[in-house]
């Protein structure tokens, strides 16, 4: 059994990063969900680091397929933070 104090001491608080951090995103990589945990979450892995895939951007990309099924590649950009945080899917190829 660990103690209160061993715990926090060895504590390392999860870092999840979010899809606008990568410079570019294929449309064919696999999306995965995160189920067990108390917010579940979408997201792709890449080089075993998971990035966070937020709804908006799924929706976003979404529309921009409808208008071009061959987009085979996207960046995201994210402006503002905490709840006012939007995300801008920008096609590239």
């Amino acid at each position: 059994m660990t103690s209160i104090r061993e715990e926090a001491e060895k504590y390392q608080p999860s870092k999840i990063k979010v899809i606008s951090d990568l410079a570019e995103v294929s449309t064919e990589l696999e999306i995965l969900e995160e189920l067990e945990v108390e917010f579940p979450y979408k997201y792709i892995q890449i080089d075993g680091e998971r990035y966070k895939m937020p709804i908006s951007v799924i929706a976003n990309l979404k529309e921009l397929l409808a208008a071009n099924p061959k987009l085979s590649k996207f960046k995201v950009k994210k402006t503002g933070e905490g709840i006012k945080v939007k995300y801008l899917v920008i096609p590239l190829a």
